[in-house]
């Protein structure tokens, strides 16, 4: 296993913003050398070694529910937000107790080979 360091100096300005732009340039670093990318750009691969949601690949290493090995869009999985607690409240009573499904992708992120079950009892 190769491990590598990077040193990024900072200098005089913001703190705030600088230490921001340090992290994301981290988290950048992280996800380019952990994951490969696809035709289009995005990275693919398992999410266990991710370190926080922005580490995480584009298209995440799952199982469907037929036993097919694909990925998932992070997009996917994560779903629709809500805007205001009201919002929250109304998508949390209107979930199936089966789930949701979303699609499986070969490494492409374009090809559905499958269906993941997000959820359920």
């Amino acid at each position: 296993m190769i491990f590598a360091v990077f040193m990024i100096s900072v200098s005089s300005g913001s703190g705030v913003s600088q230490y921001t732009n340090v992290k994301n340039t981290m988290n950048q670093l992280h996800i380019t050398s952990l994951y490969p990318k696809n035709k289009n750009g995005q990275t693919y691969g398992s999410s266990v070694y991710a370190t926080s949601l922005e580490t995480e690949p584009d298209l995440i290493l799952a199982t469907g529910v037929d036993g097919t090995e694909g990925y998932l869009l992070r997009k996917d999985m994560e779903g629709e937000l809500p805007k205001t607690l009201e919002e929250a409240i109304a998508m949390q009573n209107s979930r199936s107790p089966e789930g949701r499904d979303i699609p499986l992708y070969d490494k492409d992120g374009e090809t559905v080979i499958g269906v993941f079950r997000v959820g359920g009892e």
